[in-house]
C-alpha cells in the first residue's frame, strides 16, 4: 500500500469535494479498494500502486476541469470516471475548448467555432444577447446547451423556448389536433435539440413540470418571466412589436437570448421583420451584447 497526496491549486475545496462530500464519496464508489481523505486543500489517496496512480489521473481531470469553469457537476465525473469513455477522456476533455453540457449518452457538447466561443462569453457577461447568422452555424443548439446547462447548474429554475408560428414558404393549411399538436411542428427543432441533452424520461418529467416549456410566441404576452433563461428562435420572422413584447418580458434574474436569419424571413413583406430594427435601438447599452 502506498499514500499519495494531491494538492488543490487554484480550486476552491468547497466547490471540488462537494456539500457533504458528496463528489468525495462519488470517488470512492468508482474505486472501492481506495481510501480516499480530503482536508482543507488537500486530498491523500491509499491503495496499491496501481489504482492510486488510476485514480489520481482522473482526479487530475476533475481539478483541470474546476480550474477553469469554477464548478464539477455529477455528470462531469460520471464522464471522466465511466469505463467506456476510459480511453477516450484523454482526447475528448480538451480543457481549450469550452464545455457546456453533456448530453442524454454523456458526450461534451462544446462550443466549436469562433462565433460559439463568442456567444457563450457574451452569455456569461450579459442578460441579453442577439445572434444572427446563417442556417447550420449552430446559434439555436449553443444557446439550448447554455439554458441547460443554467439548469442543470441551479442558476436558473426553467427554460422557456419559444418561436413564431410561421410557415416557411407554403400554407399547411388547418393543422389537426389539440392546441399543443398544433402547434409542435413549428416548435419540433427545439424539441430535437432538447432530446439530445436529456434522457427521454428526464425531459418528459420537466416538461411535465414545466421547468421545461416551449411556446409560441404569442403566448408570451402578459408574463413575466424570473428565474428564467429563455430563447426565442427564427427571431427574423417576428415583427417589431412582437419583439417588445418579448423583450420586455424579463423578469428579474432572467436571461434571454435572442436568434435569427436575416437572409431567411417568411414574412409577408421581408420589412416586416424587426429584428434588424431591435438590434440596431439596443445596440451599445450595458448588459446587451449582439453577434453578427
Amino acid at each position: 500500500m502506498i499514500e499519495k497526496n494531491i494538492l488543490l491549486k487554484e480550486v476552491d475545496p468547497v466547490i471540488f469535494f462537494g456539500i457533504n462530500n458528496c463528489n468525495i464519496n462519488k470517488l470512492t464508489k468508482f474505486f472501492p479498494s481506495i481510501k480516499i481523505v480530503a482536508r482543507n486543500n488537500e486530498i491523500k489517496l491509499f491503495g496499491s500502486e496501481a489504482e492510486t496512480k488510476a485514480l489520481s489521473e482522473k482526479i487530475f481531470y476533475l481539478i483541470n476541469y474546476c480550474k477553469k469553469y469554477k464548478q464539477l457537476p455529477d455528470e462531469v465525473i460520471d464522464y471522466i470516471f465511466s469505463e467506456e469513455n476510459q480511453s477516450v477522456v484523454n482526447e475528448t476533455l480538451n480543457f481549450n475548448e469550452v464545455i457546456l453540457t453533456f448530453n442524454s449518452n454523456g458526450k461534451p457538447i462544446r462550443a466549436f467555432t469562433p462565433n460559439q466561443k463568442i456567444l457563450v462569453e457574451s452569455c456569461n457577461q450579459n442578460d441579453l444577447v442577439f445572434v444572427t447568422g446563417p442556417a447550420g452555424s449552430g446559434k439555436t443548439y449553443t444557446a439550448i446547451a447554455l439554458a441547460v446547462r443554467a439548469l442543470k447548474n441551479r442558476e436558473m429554475k426553467r427554460i422557456i423556448l419559444s418561436r413564431p408560428a410561421v410557415e416557411a414558404g407554403e400554407n399547411l393549411g388547418y393543422l389537426p389536433g389539440n392546441l399543443k399538436e398544433k402547434l409542435d411542428p413549428y416548435l419540433q427543432p427545439l424539441y430535437d435539440a432538447l432530446r439530445d441533452m436529456f434522457p427521454f424520461k428526464k425531459l418528459k418529467e420537466y416538461i411535465e413540470e414545466n421547468v421545461i416549456e416551449i411556446a409560441p410566441l404569442a403566448y408570451m404576452r402578459g408574463r413575466t418571466l424570473d428565474n428564467a433563461f429563455v430563447i426565442l428562435d427564427e427571431a427574423q420572422n417576428a415583427t417589431y412589436m412582437q419583439l417588445k413584447m418579448f423583450l420586455t418580458r424579463m423578469g428579474r434574474n432572467a436571461k434571454f437570448i435572442v436568434t435569427g436569419d436575416t437572409t431567411q424571413v417568411d414574412l409577408p413583406r421581408i420589412n416586416d421583420s424587426g429584428l434588424v430594427t431591435a438590434i440596431e435601438i439596443l445596440k451599445n447599452i450595458e448588459g446587451i451584447s449582439s453577434i453578427v
